[in-house]
């Protein structure tokens, strides 16, 4: 398979490119659990305030995670972009929650 870079886009539409064919959604997801040393870290950061680095991490790299299984998804149908791209995130069960990237392949002009 071609490795190609695809455009990913929060619009509808990638400026300066014509979209000539809706493929299918795509998505990607990952689950992630707490960490028991990162919980104790958050608990004592929660204590005296501040930003809780150890979740931003875990969040960041969810992030990172999904949107790079969704992209292997459009490539895997043979999209030239990703439109509409968003995030959910949902509770699977307690201290796991699911990160879930998903947008519109598309084909362009």
């Amino acid at each position: 398979m071609e490795n190609k870079a695809i455009i990913m886009s929060t619009t509808d539409f990638i400026s300066g490119r014509e979209v000539v064919e809706v493929i299918d959604i795509v998505r990607g997801s990952t689950v992630r659990a707490r960490h028991i040393g990162r919980d104790i870290m958050a608990g004592l950061r929660n204590i005296v305030g501040g930003e809780i680095t150890e979740y931003t991490k875990l969040l960041a790299d969810s992030r990172e995670e999904a949107l790079g299984r969704m992209l292997a998804d459009a490539e895997r149908i043979g999209a030239d972009a990703v439109i509409n791209v968003r995030f959910m995130t949902s509770m699977v069960m307690q201290n796991a929650a699911e990160i879930l990237a998903y947008g519109t392949a598309v084909k362009l002009k």
